[in-house]
């Protein structure tokens, strides 16, 4: 099979890593310029992956050839931009890696594959799951397995993609949520994403890269 995948981000280039150990012939791509309508036709790909990919895509570059996005959530739940964010700062401790086609409709075409995943832990372990999972479920449809199924848009939910001024931590913040809520907002921006901030007196910004919860033994 002839494939072009297009991904940036260090787990989709984990998947990438993986399913080049098979049979296909794969171009990579790694930045939206490279991805040139008339560079794509002349490879003649039997199938575009979107992994990780954060630009829309146009629809002559959808007209070449089957396209299949993995986004991290439990579609047709968290379409839309930083799925993996909006799950864990709303108190997700599961969600799904799903495969489907894409559509100029974002998020919203029929799935082909969806695996359930811990969102246990830290970002890195989330990560590491979805490229886990990703891999095997994109093996699995290289192998022969494009049956797909429609979504039930009747129980979709759209997020935007974060902004970076969206990872401050407040005074109010702090006065306010529990333990649980703040180690969640951390650990949801933590590297490679804008990291949680305090903004102090001087305006600059104390970055929170990382967090635990402790019991309080005294």
């Amino acid at each position: 099979m002839r494939v072009i995948y297009c991904a940036y981000r260090d787990w989709a280039l984990k998947i990438y890593q993986e399913i080049s150990k098979a049979d296909h012939e794969i171009m990579l791509i790694t930045d939206p310029s490279e991805l040139v309508v008339e560079k794509c036709r002349q490879f003649k790909p039997d199938l575009f992956l979107f992994y990780g990919w954060s630009w829309m895509v146009s629809k002559e570059i959808l007209d070449i050839a089957p396209s299949v996005c993995l986004h991290p959530s439990p579609l047709p739940k968290y379409r839309g931009g930083s799925p993996i964010q909006n799950q864990i700062v709303r108190g997700e401790k599961e969600s799904a890696v799903t495969l489907f086609y894409m559509t100029e409709e974002i998020d919203a075409g029929d799935i082909i594959l969806q695996e359930p995943i811990s969102f246990e832990g830290h970002l890195q372990d989330i990560l590491d799951r979805i490229a886990l999972v990703g891999a095997k479920l994109t093996k699995i449809m290289l192998n022969g397995k494009t049956d797909a199924i429609p979504q039930d848009h009747a129980q979709a939910t759209f997020f935007k993609r974060r902004q970076p001024y969206e990872s401050e931590l407040t005074i109010d913040d702090l006065k306010t949520k529990t333990s649980e809520e703040l180690y969640d907002f951390i650990r949801a921006l933590e590297d490679p994403y804008p990291n949680a901030f305090i903004r102090c007196t001087d305006n600059k910004k104390l970055l929170v890269k990382y967090a635990e919860i402790e019991d309080d033994q005294s």
